[in-house]
């Protein structure tokens, strides 16, 4: 043995030393690791998308392929829910029919096809402010026998493995519905404008409406992060609103007469038309984009989404009983039926179901596009809802 070697006895008490010590910090390790909070992770259930927040999300006016104005049967074939003796309503908005949230069964997020996802689910609910989004514990607002949708929006992602949440939310607020029914009783009782008077109402309320869609994605996230979702296992499209009316000059009837309330069902003045086009829709998206730019999620402008498709538009025609109803021809957005002889009011000024799957198309093509980018989405001329094509937005 050399000289300097350690003897037996020692060379022992150091592998004691050692194996004590590769044990204690194994403990202090695994004490350590139970110390952290365990990072979970997205439900093993089926891909989703999930749509939350209005109208123009929910499905509203999907019983609708064009507009006619035959008021008996099936309305010479644009009325889906004709079942060929009755209206039935259920047959496009299901259960939902009932309590007016009407999700339709081509709803923009049904009507979302080839996005790879195994499952889509509708949250969303017609009518439906940024408070019904809200979770309940931040002051959301149950509405229409509903809890508030963040909180639906948990169940969800506890069991599914959601990859994408679109978001369309805030109209409400503004009181677009208000607008546009202001806007028509100046043209048939008041032969005034409203646009003058409506600008100052608009203006006023737009922060706190864009503070309300920035909490309603705070809100979202905040439900994602608690069911173990990490910041990019998911995205985030919030999107703006289409306009349901054409330019003045894009009107297929004259300004004066009664053609526009009796024929058309668009009665706007022509300055009117003007402003809701291209001062008050395209207002409301720039904000909205703001706000996508601000909480890092993407945004989908479908402003000119129905661009010759609006109730009304020179481009686009009402369905009669030679012109059958048709993608390429008919109008993607319902009318006012004020009298509310062919179904209630609150489907006017919104996609029909045409318009619906034009909007599906988009969410497709934004869905499988790089994630968090921005982009613009319109129609083709004279193509059908498969024409739809995107447009980055620098």
């Amino acid at each position: 043995m050399s000289e300097n070697a350690p003897s037996p006895r020692a060379g022992a008490r150091v592998r004691r030393r050692l194996v004590t010590a590769l044990t204690a910090a194994t403990m202090l390790g695994t004490a350590l690791a139970a110390a952290e909070p365990a990072t979970a992770s997205p439900s093993s259930g089926p891909t989703a998308i999930v749509s939350l927040g209005d109208s123009y999300i929910s499905g509203e006016a999907g019983r609708w392929r064009g507009n006619s104005l035959n008021n008996s049967g099936s309305r010479d074939g644009s009325d889906r829910a004709w079942t060929g003796s009755t209206y039935d309503p259920t047959r496009v908005y299901g259960d939902t029919a009932a309590n007016g949230c009407h999700r339709s069964d081509s709803a923009e997020v049904n009507s979302a096809t080839g996005t790879g996802v195994q499952t889509v689910v509708n949250l969303a609910c017609s009518g439906a402010t940024t408070a019904n989004v809200f979770r309940s514990a931040s002051g959301g607002q149950p509405y229409k026998g509903e809890t508030p949708q963040a909180d639906r929006l948990a169940a969800v992602a506890a069991s599914h493995d959601v990859k994408a949440i679109a978001l369309s939310v805030g109209g409400n607020d503004l009181g677009f519905a208000a607008i546009i029914e202001k806007c028509a009783k100046d043209y048939i009782v008041w032969y005034s404008y409203c646009h003058d008077d409506q600008q100052p109402v608009v203006d006023a309320k737009i922060d706190t409406v864009m503070a309300g869609v920035a909490k309603s994605i705070d809100e979202i996230r905040a439900v994602m992060t608690t069911a173990g979702y990490s910041a990019g296992s998911y995205r985030i499209i919030l999107q703006s609103y289409p306009s349901p009316i054409p330019r003045g000059a894009e009107n297929r009837y004259s300004e004066s007469g009664w053609s526009r309330v009796s024929t058309g069902g668009c009665p706007f003045w022509n300055k009117d038309s003007d402003w809701a086009r291209d001062s008050l829709v395209p207002q409301l998206a720039t904000r909205l984009r703001q706000v996508a730019t601000a909480k890092g999620v993407e945004f989908l402008d479908l402003r000119d989404m129905l661009q010759g498709r609006e109730v009304c538009a020179k481009a686009s025609q009402l369905v009669t009983s030679t012109q059958s109803p048709s993608a390429t021809s008919s109008e993607w957005a319902r009318w006012i039926d004020s009298n509310e002889t062919q179904g209630p009011v609150q489907e006017s000024m919104h996609p029909n179901y045409y318009g619906q799957l034009g909007q599906g198309r988009c969410l497709t093509l934004a869905y499988t596009a790089a994630p968090g980018g921005h982009h613009t989405c319109r129609n083709t001329p004279g193509a059908g809802t498969t024409g739809m094509y995107l447009t980055p937005l620098s």
